[in-house]
């Protein structure tokens, strides 16, 4: 049963997202209306028969296959609705202003500014695709994990935790910083801005344009501080997921931190990869590409550690009930959990050997399934009981390249590092090769199943695992 703070909690996560939904069915826009007529000749007249001085007010309410539009004058009187779906005529006008025909009536939208135009557009694409062939991201992500995922990205403390690791966030200023000319009156697209911090960055180094895009409602505290910081001309926040919105122009420069734990988890390196479309040719991206770095490790308290954990299932009388029968589940299901945590490097057998993505090449197929062979030369001998792993991303820039890096011999970033063990270790001795493969495959939970096949090459003797990288054991907390 779940207890009344899991309950509370549920009950909490259901209203926002009962908000977040309510947000999304309903909205508001300044606009001006002109009626749309052909004249003799075939041409065409645009007439605003409407006298009221006051200005116009567009609301927009979902409906199950598309949107009603209505639009209020000042008194609160409807002068024009209408429904829009999939198979009603309509189409963008220059830079934010919309046309619609109903039957052998059309009607023109013009937005009293681009951020509203491009709210309204973003959000009606998304309510006419309900029967559409869906994106990129839902085609790759269960609606469990992504609704999950986006809960947790629009809380204003896990903003604050992320903004608070002084390395993650000092780093990407001073790359940024110090490639300023890289940004100077440039159109800048940062996906997945969260609170917008990076934004704030660009404009620092002198973007013309940011046009800065977040799936969760913390777009809408972004929005706050970007208005706070009267920076509405030069910041655009646009909500909604990068695969399935508009933007109103090509950029020279993308801009994220799309890193999860051993770089790929969560994989929103994918949506940063897909990006890419609204990126001019020989544009730039920030950060370039990373390294995964992984070496053997040598724990011998940490390897009974995790192993005692499973102790609990081996009682025969626990409140007069026989446990064991789960024994051999708990062990499984508690080695299949990688370890997030740092450590001492002293407990590393050999020189790491690195994996890289090059984000300006690489695909999102890419990122679906990776293979990382590995040969090491133990420097000591010891049982190997298993494999480290952590990351560095650089941001290539013309003036400077600048790393971000999460090893262990680095001050320590709220990415940690991560280890997975072997379910059996093996001995080495110095001068032995350790060799064999991690492939790393993708699921549909914004994670990874990690494969690990290993071999002392003298000795013929193996070990592997299978893990789970959507349910690390974070044992920095006990």
């Amino acid at each position: 049963m779940a207890s009344s703070a899991q309950q509370q909690q549920q009950q909490q996560q259901q209203q926002q997202q009962q908000q977040q939904q309510q947000q999304q069915q309903q909205q508001q826009h300044s606009v001006s209306l002109f009626f749309v007529k052909e004249d003799p000749k075939g041409g065409v007249q645009f007439s605003n028969s409407l006298r009221s001085e006051q200005p116009l007010k567009l609301l927009v309410e979902a409906e199950e296959e598309g949107a009603e539009l209505r639009v209020i004058d000042g008194n609160g009187v409807c002068v024009f609705k209408c429904s829009i779906n999939r198979e009603t005529e309509s189409c963008r006008v220059g830079k934010q202003a919309f046309l619609i025909t109903v039957g052998c009536n059309s009607v023109l939208l013009q937005f009293n500014s681009l951020n509203e135009f491009f709210t309204f557009y973003n959000s009606l694409k998304a309510f006419k695709s309900s029967n559409k062939v869906p994106s990129a991201f839902s085609r790759r992500t269960e609606d469990a994990s992504a609704a999950q995922y986006f809960q947790f990205y629009s809380s204003l403390s896990q903003q604050q935790n992320m903004m608070q690791d002084y390395i993650r966030t000092a780093t990407y200023q001073r790359a940024i910083l110090q490639n300023h000319v890289d940004f100077k009156d440039k159109v800048v697209l940062d996906v997945g801005c969260g609170s917008g911090i990076l934004s704030f960055f660009a404009v620092q180094a002198g973007a013309r344009k940011v046009y800065a895009v977040e799936a969760s409602t913390m777009s809408k505290y972004a929005e706050i501080l970007v208005k706070s910081n009267n920076l509405s001309e030069r910041i655009m926040i646009l909500e909604g997921k990068i695969e399935e919105i508009t933007i109103p122009e090509k950029v020279d420069i993308i801009i994220s931190e799309p890193m999860g734990y051993l770089l790929f988890h969560e994989r929103m390196l994918e949506s940063y990869l897909h990006a890419k479309k609204w990126l001019k040719p020989n544009g730039m991206m920030f950060p370039t590409f990373g390294d995964v770095h992984l070496a053997p490790f040598s724990d011998e308290q940490l390897y009974m550690e995790h192993y005692t954990r499973a102790n609990f299932w081996y009682q025969q009388c626990f409140h007069g009930i026989n446990l064991t029968g789960l024994c051999r589940a708990a062990m499984d299901e508690y080695f299949r959990q990688p370890i997030v945590d740092t450590f001492d490097v002293v407990i590393l057998m050999a020189r790491s050997v690195k994996y890289t993505v090059n984000f300006l090449e690489a695909k999102e197929d890419d990122l679906h399934r990776m293979e990382i062979p590995f040969t090491f030369r133990i420097l000591q001998s010891g049982q190997v009981h298993g494999l480290a792993f952590w990351f560095d991303v650089a941001f290539v820039g013309s003036q400077k390249t600048i790393w971000l890096s999460t090893s262990p011999t680095e001050p320590l970033t709220h990415w940690y590092q991560v280890r997975c063990l072997l379910q059996t270790p093996l001995f080495a001795k110095e001068g032995e090769t350790f060799s064999g493969k991690v492939l790393l495959v993708a699921n549909k939970r914004q994670s990874y199943d990690i494969h690990i096949m290993a071999m002392v090459d003298q000795t013929g003797f193996k070990s592997g695992n299978l893990l789970d990288l959507k349910n690390p054991f974070f044992s920095f907390y006990e």
